[in-house]
Order: C-alpha cells, then sequence, then structure tokens
C-alpha cells in the first residue's frame, strides 16, 4: 500500500535560490614556479600570524608568472596551500597550461584581474609565556583595532579578530574589514565588511552612511540601493537578520 505525503509540494515550486554576497578571499599571486620556497615562505607567515591562516579561502593568481617559469603542478601547489591552512576555491590564469591543467582537476579559472589589488600583510600575533600552571581556556579575543588617521581610498584595514574603530573620515575606494564589529566615527564613504568570518552578530555603526558597500557575514547592500534608504547621510548601525541588512538610526 502506498502512503502519499499530507502536502505535497507543487511541482512549479522553487527549491533554491541565488542570492549575491560580498565575501573576503584571499589572493595568493604567485611569482615564480617554486614550490620549495613557497612551502617555506608560508611557513615563516603562518609562525607570525597562525589564526589568520586557519581555513582562509584562497583565489590562487598565476597570471603574473613569466611565461617561461614552465607548467606549474596545480594539485601540488594546492597542497602546499592547504597545508598552510589556505583553501583554494579558484586561479586567476592567462597562460593556456595553467588553464588546462585546473580544467582537469574541475577547478574554477578566473580571467586575469584590471582591479589594482593592495598587499594584505598579517599583523605578527604577540607571543604569550607559557603559563606556570594549567588555565582554563580562554576564548581568543583581540584588543581593539583603533585608526586615529583618514583611511584614504586605496588602503585596506583589517581587525583581525575584533572589532575596528575609525575616529576618522573613510574616503571612497577604502576597505574597511573586521571580524567583529566596525565603528566609524566620520564620513563613511567607502566599503566596510564586518564578521567576515561569518559572525553573524556583528554591526556596524557610522557617524554619516554614505558607504560605498556594507556588509555583514556575506550579506551586502551596495551604494544604489544604500542611497534609497531614508537614512543615507545620518548616524546609524547595520545589524544583520537571517540575511536581511537592517539599517537604524543610532
Amino acid at each position: 500500500m502506498q502512503t502519499m505525503s499530507l502536502n505535497p509540494i507543487p511541482e512549479s515550486a522553487s527549491v533554491f535560490q541565488l542570492k549575491g554576497s560580498m565575501l573576503a578571499i584571499t589572493v595568493l599571486e604567485l611569482a615564480r614556479n617554486d614550490l620549495e620556497s613557497l612551502d617555506r615562505q608560508l611557513a615563516a607567515k603562518v609562525a607570525q600570524a597562525p589564526n589568520f591562516f586557519s581555513n582562509t579561502p584562497l583565489v590562487l593568481a598565476l597570471d603574473k608568472l613569466p611565461a617561461d617559469e614552465g607548467a606549474i603542478d596545480l594539485p601540488g601547489l594546492m597542497r602546499v596551500c592547504r597545508h598552510h591552512g589556505l583553501r583554494t576555491l579558484a586561479i586567476r590564469a592567462s597562460r593556456i597550461e595553467d588553464i588546462a591543467a585546473a580544467i582537469a582537476i574541475d577547478l574554477p579559472v578566473l580571467p586575469p584581474s584590471g582591479a589594482r589589488e593592495r598587499p594584505l600583510e598579517p599583523e605578527p600575533e604577540a607571543k604569550k609565556a607559557e603559563p606556570v600552571a594549567a588555565a582554563a581556556a580562554e576564548p581568543e579575543i583581540r584588543p581593539t583595532r583603533i585608526i586615529t588617521t583618514p583611511v584614504r581610498g586605496g588602503q585596506q584595514i583589517y581587525a583581525q579578530g575584533g572589532d575596528l574603530v575609525v575616529t576618522t573620515s573613510v574616503s571612497p575606494g577604502a576597505e574597511l574589514l573586521a571580524d567583529g564589529n566596525i565603528h566609524v566615527y566620520g564620513a563613511m564613504r567607502g566599503r566596510a565588511l564586518a564578521g567576515i568570518k561569518g559572525n553573524t552578530k556583528a554591526r556596524i555603526f557610522c557617524q554619516q552612511m554614505t558607504a560605498e558597500l556594507v556588509s555583514i557575514a556575506g550579506q551586502y547592500r551596495v551604494c544604489e540601493d544604500l542611497r534609497r534608504d531614508p537614512l543615507w547621510g545620518a548616524g546609524v548601525q547595520v545589524s544583520l537578520s537571517g540575511d536581511v541588512l537592517n539599517i537604524t538610526r543610532l
């Protein structure tokens, strides 16, 4: 005897939605085809800032490799990156051999970028003395990063593991990133991305909201949308409810 669902789903009912999101992706731009040197140099970076290299999403940029460097061992390159906590999502390439290697392992290929990218230097983490006696483990909370000078276009500032406070203005083309909250006590005219590692409780606070983009945990609103908000130019806080960004007056 067959049983029937009491609430059958109509054939026309959608089972998915396509949504835009803004994620913080690290780009590793390779200058030479030398995996041994890459392994050593990544190990040195990890020793300085191990938490930055914890399951970090990565795009491998191979488009700056010299034409005479020879074909790269793409699976081997990905293993080196994975060993140091970098998870490869795609490559950026222009050489035929690199594109073919990515296609062979079903790895997405992005076109060469014409955008200006800024070097991202993970901040060295302070070394702590070993405790004499074992103590209860505490969650790692980093001090708030405070910026007291204007943030100019082209600058990228990242507060890893904590909040970011900017006491002055943020120019168009500048980018603020934080694992926690972002506070801007001047005009916010650039991009602000809070909770970039998935913290949905993070918030953005601005004394004057005229941003190019605001994002919390990957959900974002861009300038064209923000301008239609009645609180454009006002002091606001931005929070996340589900997958909806809410903007309310401070």
